[in-house]
């Protein structure tokens, strides 16, 4: 029985090999060929004074919306227009100065052509990527660029599928050189990504976590106690003490793993023990502004790892923020 016909696991597995390396080859194909269709595609992007316009009609359509989301998520401003609504009056939304990428593989497709005189007439360019590049979309096309596959992964050759995917591959192509040539960031990712783990990750800072200064626990180291530490830990909980001078500059700190060795070496005598002789006077900080991340990093990479940090700005204690509330945030 041949394999592609087989509807046993082993058969079926036969067939999901064949059509996936028939899409990859036709990406490596597409890959050899590129040429300077590309360039000029890239130069039209990057000169644009407005924004993308992507199009397609069926498959193609979707196709389009995808590359227009990856575009608009990774620094170019970005949307999809479907083009049988366009003809009945939402080609409104091109303007002079946009880039309009239509995406059609035999460039046939009625309502996309019916829509192009429209699209040009209001001063905007286009792209066209098409596997007809003799077709009527790419005789009204600025740049065409070739998306042309020797078959489909349809065993009728109907289903778009081959296609689809060198028209995504080359939309992800040009999304990724965009990002390159513009310089775009992970931090402008971030930007883009607010309630994703890397936006929270790149834009959360300390001043966002922090527990502010009223609300921690703060001595003089003048006329402090070890029974005022003990006292103050357990009021507020936080696991440090802040010894801050009249005008709030950070003196000297004391968490609760430095009471446990200080009750650990003097025992007994522990109340009678000068604070002065026994506080972390040049204790690790971090700034409001610094990434939260960052302040983590700073915790985790000290030979006995912090649990909290104060926070200091120019030399102002601001606050304290704690390990737990970093990793609750990112």
């Amino acid at each position: 029985m041949n394999a592609d016909n087989d509807t046993s696991p082993v058969g079926a597995l036969a067939i999901v090999r064949r059509v996936l390396q028939q899409e990859a080859d036709a990406i490596r194909r597409t890959a050899a060929n590129a040429d300077v269709a590309y360039d000029a595609a890239l130069a039209l992007l990057l000169s644009r004074t407005g924004k993308v316009v992507v199009s397609g009609m069926g498959k193609s359509g979707l196709i389009a919306r995808k590359i227009a989301a990856t575009l608009s998520s990774t620094g170019t401003l970005a949307i999809f227009l479907h083009p049988a609504e366009a003809a009945h009056g939402d080609v409104g939304v091109v303007g002079e100065g946009d880039i309009f990428i239509a995406i059609g593989k035999s460039g046939e497709s009625d309502e996309l052509n019916l829509i192009l005189p429209a699209i040009r007439e209001r001063g905007a360019r286009t792209i066209a990527i098409t596997a007809a590049v003799d077709s009527t979309l790419a005789r009204q096309a600025d740049v065409v660029i070739d998306a042309s596959v020797e078959s489909e992964a349809c065993p009728h050759g109907l289903a778009p599928t081959t296609s689809t995917t060198v028209a995504l591959a080359i939309g992800d192509a040009l999304a990724v050189a965009l990002m390159e040539l513009t310089g775009f960031q992970p931090e402008h990712f971030a930007m883009l990504h607010p309630g994703g783990a890397l936006g929270r990750r790149l834009l959360l800072r300390v001043a966002d976590v922090m527990i502010p200064i009223n609300e921690t626990a703060q001595l003089q180291l003048a006329t402090a106690t070890m029974k005022d530490v003990l006292f103050s830990l357990g009021k507020y909980g936080h696991g440090i003490v802040l010894f801050t001078d009249d005008d709030g500059r950070l003196q000297a700190m004391m968490t609760d793993g430095d009471v446990r060795r200080v009750l650990e070496k003097y025992q007994d005598e522990v109340f009678s023990v000068a604070l002065a002789d026994v506080v972390v006077r040049t204790p690790t900080t971090t700034e409001s502004s610094v990434l939260a991340v960052q302040a983590l990093e700073t915790m985790e990479k000290r030979a006995r790892p912090l649990n909290v940090l104060p926070v200091v700005d120019e030399g102002q204690c601001r606050g304290i923020v704690r390990l737990h509330d970093i990793l609750r945030m990112v």
